[in-house]
């Protein structure tokens, strides 16, 4: 038990300093190291969600190194193929957007059926907001990968920075290999780290370290083999959705709604985004608005019910694993520590903490932040 009645000498007292300001050091050194640091972060979070597919083929075809190679080049097959298919869809929305961009700012027969449907109020803040230099530039560029190219300066300034450098196609080309070879050093070595570390636990230790290690494994399943599973599966969902719907960027928001289900109910948030690509959509075709709301409202509902109905139950069981609002929380406190590097770390850092506070810290017949998992239907 951490929480007891131990004096606070001076002696503890510092002790706690130095273990505050270590933690603080090693915070500081993840921040300056974070370029160097996320494609091996990247790479240690695919294998994980890999492994499991990596394991199953192992018992097929009984050589691991075998088995590494056939799930990278089924995984690489069906990321090019999305890309191939995805890129040309979301490039031709882009220019779509750019277009309808335009004729809202202009004296068109669109910016003149926007003012005359819309309140007046609501019109002349949407004119006002796309008229600005930064969105008229985002949605002028040629193709959708100088779109992407144009957000990622913006997101990863630093990176960026190096990437569209003079060394601008090597360094293209060596990021994505570097986090290959992680990959596969990482996948190959999986199942000999996860039985030999155990050995590596002085003995006395070693009962309450893996019983520990155990809860933090569990928790992980819970979300980046389950949550990401089911973001992935809503985003394509919702995607054909928005499509058939005829929404503007309806790929593009369908993808980014499913990315936002990786904290569990935070896809509401695309509700905005999506009422005014639905007006736009409304102005663009003369449909009545209600009708393209309703259509749309209607695109998250059965989702909604997919996702409760079918998904949640059979991938990660009657359990989620983490509370939405610890997700949400985490996210944002280590987003803003350590950024891109921060998000990618967010929720085993998390799972690590929560795991440490439920086996060492609170007692064995008190509520976990962490909700014990049923073992039936669990990943």
């Amino acid at each position: 038990m951490i929480l007891d009645n131990t004096p606070y000498s001076f002696d503890r007292v510092v002790r706690m300093a130095l273990a505050a300001g270590l933690l603080w050091g090693i915070i500081a050194a993840l921040g300056y190291l974070s370029d160097v640091l996320i494609p091996f972060a990247v790479a240690l979070l695919l294998a994980y969600i890999l492994n499991p597919l990596v394991h199953r083929v192992q018992g097929v075809v009984k050589n691991r190194g075998v088995a590494v190679g056939l799930t990278l080049l089924f995984f690489i097959a069906v990321v090019g193929g999305l890309c191939w298919v995805a890129i040309p869809l979301m490039g031709s929305e882009v220019a779509h957007m750019g277009r309808l961009i335009s004729d809202l700012v202009s004296n068109s027969r669109l910016a003149e059926e926007a003012a005359t449907r819309l309140p007046p109020d609501l019109w002349l803040a949407l004119r006002d907001y796309f008229n600005t230099p930064e969105v008229r530039d985002f949605f002028r560029t040629d193709s959708f990968v100088s779109m992407a190219q144009a957000a990622l300066r913006r997101i990863l300034p630093g990176l960026m920075g190096i990437i569209s450098g003079t060394y601008s196609v090597v360094m293209a080309l060596v990021v994505p290999a570097v986090v290959l070879l992680y990959l596969i050093f990482l996948l190959m070595d999986f199942q000999k780290v996860r039985v030999a570390w155990k050995e590596m636990v002085p003995p006395q230790y070693r009962e309450n370290v893996v019983s520990f290690v155990e809860e933090f494994d569990l928790a992980m399943n819970r979300y980046f083999r389950g949550q990401t599973t089911i973001a992935g599966i809503l985003g394509i969902f919702f995607a054909i959705g928005f499509s058939l719907v005829g929404l503007p960027m309806g790929i593009l928001l369908g993808l980014f709604v499913g990315l936002l289900n990786l904290v569990p109910y935070l896809q509401l948030l695309g509700l905005i985004p999506a009422v005014l690509l639905a007006a736009i959509h409304a102005l663009e075709t003369g449909q009545s608005f209600w009708v393209v709301m309703g259509l749309t409202g209607l695109v998250f509902l059965v989702v909604q019910i997919i996702q409760d109905a079918v998904l949640v139950p059979r991938i990660l069981g009657k359990a989620m694993g983490l509370s939405p609002a610890v997700m949400l929380l985490s996210l944002s406190v280590w987003g803003k520590l350590l950024g891109l590097l921060g998000l990618l770390i967010a929720l085993p850092m998390t799972c690590l903490v929560l795991a440490y506070y439920r086996r060492l810290v609170l007692a064995p017949t008190e509520p976990s932040l962490i909700v014990e998992p049923g073992r039936e239907g669990g990943p």
